[in-house]
């Protein structure tokens, strides 16, 4: 099985495919590593030579970005935006929306699941 960046890739698929299960790499990327590496997008994982995942691995290493650095950058982003009390920063400390959605219905993905109208005792 292909080890890169930290990410078991999946032996059966092709590795334009499998290099998506990298965070930080979609379609686009995958295809320009590959040619920077010079390697076939349509081979699959498995049949893979050691000398093509190290191909890989340089071109990735040189390009920058990916799993845990590109991960550790998104936080420190979002840590500073909270920091200088920005607009977009109270949006994440409340989680809610950033971008302009409305958030009167929908945002239920971001604001989690509705919290029911609790009812007051009757006192008698």
């Amino acid at each position: 099985m292909a080890r890169i960046s930290g990410v078991d890739l999946p032996r059966t698929k092709r590795i334009e495919i499998g290099l998506t299960y990298i965070f930080g790499i979609g379609r686009h990327r995958s295809n320009a590593v590959l040619t920077a590496a010079g390697v076939d997008p349509s081979v699959r994982v498995k049949d893979l030579t050691e000398d093509d995942v190290r191909k890989i691995t340089r071109v990735l290493e040189d390009q920058g970005g990916v799993e845990g650095d590109l991960r550790k950058e998104i936080s420190l982003n979002i840590k500073r935006l909270i920091e200088i009390g920005s607009y977009r920063g109270g949006r994440h400390r409340r989680n809610l929306p950033l971008r302009g959605q409305r958030t009167k219905t929908n945002a239920r993905t971001r604001k989690g699941p509705r919290k029911g109208a609790v009812a007051k005792k009757k006192t008698v």
